[in-house]
Parts: C-alpha cells; structure tokens; sequence
C-alpha cells in the first residue's frame, strides 16, 4: 500500500488533470461501419496527394463526433527528438474544435507500396483519453498488417493508470 503522503501526491494530479477535461470531449457515439472506411480512405488520399509515389510516410485521421473527418501528418525533423506524431495534428484541431474523437487511425506507407496500419503510441493514447474510453482506434490484423481492426481504447488500455481513481 502507498504511504498517504503517495497517495495524496497522485490524488492532486489527477485532480489537476481531471479539473482541466471538459466533459464536452467525451462521446458515447458509435462510429459506423462507412465512418471508418472513410477514415482509412482519408488517410490513404492524404498520402497520395501530400507524397505522392514516395514511400515511407504516415499520416493520421479522425473522425469527429460531428461526422468530420480531421487528417494530419508530421515532418522527419532533423533533430529527431522534436520529432511528433502524424496523430498530433488532427488531436489538437478537435480540441481547437471543441469536437469530440470517436475513431483515430495512423497508416504508413511502406518501401513495397502497401498501406499498414500503425497502433498509436503511448502518448497518443493518452492524449486519446481525453475523449473517455470509447474513442475506437485502428490496428493492424495480426495475420495482415494492411488490415486495419478497431478496437475501442479501452480494450488497447485494459489497465489504464487513472482506473484506480474510478
């Protein structure tokens, strides 16, 4: 068990993280099946016409709790430490929209043309979590990584930090 003084450190920020969410980023809304092919239709035209042929980039989309459809995509920086993810873009935009996210999907674009679906990282999940749990997300098939699976967040996150704050 964690010393109290643990405990009330943890408890204050997740007061402080709690206080600064507005209720108005979460959506019990299910996307359906047409919204999330027209998030991987968006994600792959987003590669063609910013790319082109190229391979080797990525690009993110969201589907908003309005029906719109919010892409994004982020620079190889030199120093790669600045280095953000494609997902950034369109999170911070349905902020700036006061929107919430009901899907997200990052695809790349490999060296022998296929299209795959990338997971999102740590961080864009947690930044995800603004939106509650139910936001669906696109991963790989396991057999056929251009296959994209939705998931909801809170099956990609079953032990979750803040849950032990429920």
């Amino acid at each position: 068990m964690a010393s109290p003084k643990v405990l009330a450190s943890v408890n204050l920020l997740v007061l402080r993280v709690s206080w600064r969410l507005p209720l108005t980023h979460y959506s019990s809304q299910t996307p359906t099946t047409a919204d999330l092919e027209r998030v991987v239709a968006a994600c792959r035209e987003l590669i063609e016409t910013r790319f082109g042929g190229e391979p080797d980039y990525g690009v993110a989309a969201v589907l908003l709790g309005d029906g719109s459809i919010l892409t994004g995509t982020s620079p190889d920086f030199p120093n790669p430490s600045t280095t953000v993810c494609h997902e950034t873009e369109p999170y911070l935009a349905a902020f700036r929209l006061n929107q919430p996210i009901l899907a997200s999907l990052c695809l790349h674009r490999t060296e022998d043309d296929y299209f795959v679906a990338l997971s999102p990282c740590g961080i864009c999940q947690e930044r995800l979590m603004m939106h509650g749990p139910d936001p669906f997300v696109g991963v790989p098939e396991p057999e056929d990584s251009t296959q994209v699976r939705w998931i909801r967040l809170d099956k990609m996150m079953p032990y979750y930090w803040q849950r032990v704050f429920d």
